[in-house]
C-alpha cells in the first residue's frame, strides 16, 4: 500500500506542478511580491471555501473543491519557495521558469520525504480519514501558522511555519488522491 501511495502522490503533484508551471508561463512570477502572511491568507481562503461547500452541500461558483485543493498545494509550495528565497536574500526578483521548476521540485521532494516518514509511522491512517476531516486539519494548521506569524515567527515548543505548510500540502495531496485527481484515478478508500 505504501508503494501505491508513493505513485498516487507523484501523480497528483505532477499534475499540480504542470498547472503551476503553465500559470508561470502566463503570469510570470508575480507571486514573488507576496509575503508569507499573504500566502497563508490565500490558503485560508481556499480551505474556507472548501469547508463552506462541504457544509452547505451546494456551491454557486462552478470551480469544484478539487481545484481548491490544487490551489492549496501550489500556494503551500509558493510559501516554501518564498521562505527559502527570502532567506537567501532573493526578495521579489522575477525568476525564469526553469528556476521555478527546480525550486518547486525541491520543495515537493522535501515534503514528500516528510510524508513518507510520517506514513511509515502512522501506517496509512490518512486512507481511513474523511476529506472533510483533512479539510479541518488544514484549517487548524492555517490558524496555527497565522498565530506563529503574529508572534513574529517565534515559538516556545512548536514547529514553525515551514512544518505547517508541509503538513497542509500533504493533507491537500491526500484529499486530491481521495477525490481521484487527476481525472478519475480514485484511490482505494
Amino acid at each position: 500500500m505504501i508503494h501505491q501511495t508513493a505513485q498516487e502522490y507523484q501523480r497528483v503533484v505532477e499534475a499540480c506542478q504542470r498547472l503551476f508551471l503553465q500559470k508561470t508561463q502566463d503570469y510570470g512570477t508575480a507571486w514573488r511580491i507576496l509575503r508569507l502572511p499573504s500566502l497563508t491568507d490565500q490558503i485560508f481562503i481556499k480551505a474556507q471555501r472548501i469547508r463552506s461547500i462541504q457544509e452547505k452541500g451546494t456551491q454557486k461558483i462552478q470551480d469544484d473543491i478539487t481545484s481548491e485543493f490544487v490551489a492549496i498545494v501550489n500556494y503551500c509550495v509558493i510559501a516554501l519557495m518564498q521562505e527559502q528565497l527570502m532567506a537567501a536574500g532573493e526578495e521579489e526578483q522575477a525568476l525564469p521558469v526553469d528556476r521555478v521548476r527546480e525550486l518547486y521540485e525541491t520543495e515537493i521532494r522535501k515534503t514528500h520525504n516528510l510524508q513518507q516518514d510520517k506514513n511509515h509511522d502512522y501506517g496509512e491512517a490518512w486512507r481511513s480519514m474523511r476529506v472533510e476531516s483533512m479539510t479541518d486539519l488544514i484549517l487548524m494548521k492555517i490558524y496555527r501558522t497565522k498565530q506563529i506569524e503574529d508572534n513574529d515567527g517565534q515559538t516556545l515548543v512548536s514547529e514553525g511555519v515551514e512544518a505547517n505548510y508541509r503538513d497542509m500540502l500533504n493533507y491537500a495531496v491526500f484529499c486530491l488522491i481521495k477525490l481521484g485527481y487527476p481525472h478519475g484515478t480514485t484511490s482505494a478508500q
